[in-house]
């Protein structure tokens, strides 16, 4: 009976061990790295396509140089190459990130690798020498950086100004209204009754004005959190807002960290937009808020339990609120969404990036009022 062999078998039998000649083309092949070989002195002694594409030298130009002419005369004054070569013998690979220079004269950010290479024997033959080119990343990743760094101050001069807004209506405004509402008072007690309860009514509006405006204080330089945290200042807000306006609400958090205070008063601003919403809006009975750290930022979601109607796209652009969210969390480096299905609520959603103190170990999630 002849023996049929099995997929496996038959997968086996097909797959020839790769050949020298097909690895050394796929290795010549490779163009988005470069790799080369170094004999144990640390000349070139092999160099494919990428290596010639990364660093400008084709093989007959660079073969049997020292690869320390890859590196800036600051690095090979310090003995950087050879203090590289000696890392890789002890330690077996060396890992660096660096300048290079390109056979014009340019220089490049690389990634390189180095790889001491021993016979059967445990004698060295020298090195694999594996180099990207990282340049592009290095300046985007600088670009993100000059972004975050101008954000933080636009968050930081907005809220400078904001703050000084706040004083000034307080200690202006406001108190200046109080003292209108006192005289009125004093007025109504010394007039006769027709023209004090017109008087009275006078009053009324003032403090309607004046628990209005100190509402306005609030939402410009809402306290705690220069002095008490995210964590705490988004509990008190949540807590507040919703018993003023008659709703259940609950707050779950699970930072690692502590954001910096520009991420913080971020997330602070979109949350609050995001409840006065609701409260406008939704004609919601419960509020869920929810914080998270996730991915290297903080993720939120403000959860209610209202009408869910799916605003239109033309309304959506054209609301205010709406617009402020998306654009303080995508100017943030974040993104913002909102989501919402008829009769189960709406889902406002948002990450933003975050950096600070070092991460603590995280516990169960843990849930405030």
């Amino acid at each position: 009976m002849t023996h049929k062999p099995q997929p496996r078998e038959l997968a086996r039998k097909q797959a020839a061990p790769l050949s020298e000649a097909a690895f050394t083309l796929l290795v010549q092949g490779v163009l988005d790295y470069g790799i080369f070989m170094l004999d144990p002195q640390g000349y070139v002694i092999s160099w494919n396509a990428g290596a010639e594409r990364i660093k400008g030298y084709s093989a007959a130009e660079i073969v049997g140089h020292h690869f320390s002419v890859f590196y800036p005369a600051e690095d090979k004054a310090s003995g950087k190459p050879q203090w590289e070569l000696e890392t890789a013998v002890v330690e077996g690979r060396l890992e660096d990130e660096g300048w290079r220079i390109r056979n014009d004269g340019s220089r490049f950010w690389a990634n390189v690798v180095i790889t001491a290479l021993w016979d059967d024997q445990g004698e060295l033959r020298g090195f694999g020498k594996v180099t990207r080119d990282m340049t592009e990343r290095r300046a985007a990743e600088h670009a993100l950086s000059e972004r975050r760094r101008l954000f933080d101050h636009l968050v930081r001069a907005q809220e400078t100004e904001r703050r000084r807004i706040a004083w000034d209506v307080h200690d202006d405004t406001i108190q200046a209204m109080v003292a209108v509402g006192m005289r009125l008072q004093l007025l109504a007690e010394r007039v006769p009754e027709s023209t004090s309860a017109e008087l009275e009514r006078l009053d009324a509006s003032v403090r309607g004005a004046i628990s209005r405006l100190r509402n306005l204080t609030f939402r410009l330089h809402p306290p705690g959190i220069d002095r008490h945290g995210l964590v705490e200042a988004l509990s008190n807000h949540v807590s507040d807002v919703s018993d003023s306006w008659g709703m259940t609400s609950s707050f779950e958090h699970r930072l690692d960290r502590e954001p910096t205070p520009e991420t913080a008063i971020t997330v602070f601003r979109i949350v609050q937009e995001a409840l006065m919403n609701v409260h406008k809006h939704a004609h919601a009975s419960t509020i869920a808020l929810r914080v998270e750290s996730s991915d290297g930022g903080i993720l939120t979601r403000v959860i209610d339990n209202g009408s869910g109607e799916p605003m239109s796209r033309d309304a959506a652009h054209a609301h205010f609120g709406i617009i402020e969210m998306r654009e303080r969390a995508e100017t943030a480096g974040g993104w913002w969404s909102m989501r919402g299905e008829p009769g189960t609520g709406t889902t406002v959603e948002f990450w933003v990036p975050s950096s600070g103190p070092a991460p603590a170990p995280t516990d169960e999630p843990r849930r405030s009022r």
